[in-house]
Formats: structure tokens, sequence, C-alpha cells
């Protein structure tokens, strides 16, 4: 028996965005036995899915939670739990664009998330015609004074294929392990 630090880490966006398809890709890619739910099942979260991963000494506790605008309601009651947040913005939607950063500037105000570190992920890169990293940046650029002292990258995913999974995750790891505003909780791992 041994000790893992435990962190848990949200994963916020709008509906459609790809926030469950990320989930699988992240468990795919860090649990070696795990065969994934095929990508193509995934349907609109009621709720949210649960999954864990496993980086070096640390365990991620991921809480995929629903982005329908009914539930966003629901996310900052796990704020306050939260080690870090993963906010997956849907790049080839440039409609939603604003509703997005409506949502991602109600979250990082939140005083409950204080210090947090945020990866934004500009996912759905593998499609031609989608918004750039600097796009994105652009249309999100107001809300850059509200980050405050925090790790915040903006970074190019794409859950579908995988491409910026792996690196999103150690990132986040780093994040989360050297914030000491948020020590990890210690579980018992047989």
């Amino acid at each position: 028996m041994f000790q893992k630090d435990e962190y848990c880490i949200l994963i916020l966006g709008l509906d459609n965005a790809g926030k469950t398809t990320f989930l699988e890709q992240s468990k795919t890619r860090f649990n070696k036995n795990y065969k994934g739910m095929s990508l193509s099942k995934i349907t609109t979260t009621v709720g949210l899915n649960i999954g864990t991963v496993d980086v070096g000494k640390a365990r991620l506790m991921f809480w995929d939670l629903g982005g329908q605008e009914e539930l966003q309601s629901l996310w900052d009651k796990y704020y306050a739990e939260c080690h870090g947040v993963i906010y997956v913005i849907d790049s080839t939607d440039e409609e939603r664009l604003s509703e997005s950063k409506h949502a991602f500037e109600k979250m990082v105000t939140s005083e409950a998330l204080d210090g947090v570190p945020i990866l934004v992920l500009a996912n759905k890169q593998d499609v031609e015609a989608c918004l750039s990293i600097p796009d994105i940046k652009t249309a999100f650029s107001d809300c850059t004074s509200k980050i405050g002292r925090r790790d915040c990258l903006t970074q190019a995913c794409s859950a579908l294929t995988g491409k910026g999974v792996r690196e999103g995750i150690e990132w986040m790891v780093k994040c989360v392990v050297r914030n000491l505003h948020r020590p990890p909780r210690q579980r018992d791992i047989t």
C-alpha cells in the first residue's frame, strides 16, 4: 500500500465543446488497461462524468460537468473542492463563442476559484475551418485581467484525435502540485 496525492480537476465549458471526449482520451492515454468507450457514442452530459488518471505520484480525479445553460448554475457547487479547471472551447462554433466567454468570465471571477490553475483548451483544432489560438485569445481578451495571479494556459487541442491531450494534462499536474494554496487530498492506493 502506498499514498498518492489526489487532485480534483473540473472539466467545464459549453455543451458540445468536447469535454467528455477529452476525458475519455485522457483516461485512454494515461490508464494502460483502459478500453475507452467509442467516441462516436458520446452524448450530451446530463449531470457529471467522473474519471481518474494517475500521472507520476499524482492522481487526478476529473469531474466532467454538463455544459447546458441550466446545468452551468451547478458548476460553482464544485469550486471549493477542486484543484484545477480545464475549460474547453469549441473552436468550430464561432456563433457561441461569446456565450462561452460569458460562462468562462462567470467561472473565473468566482472567489472560490482564487489561485486555481486554469487550462483553456481550444478544442476541435483538427477541423480545417476552426478558430485559431490567436482568434480565441482575442475574443477572450477582456477576461485577461480577471484571471488574476494564477497559472493559466490556452492550448490547441483535438479531443477526437488526442492531439494536445497529454500535454494539457501534464501541464495541469505541474500546476496543481506546486499550488500550495490548495493542498492535495491524501489517498491510500493498494
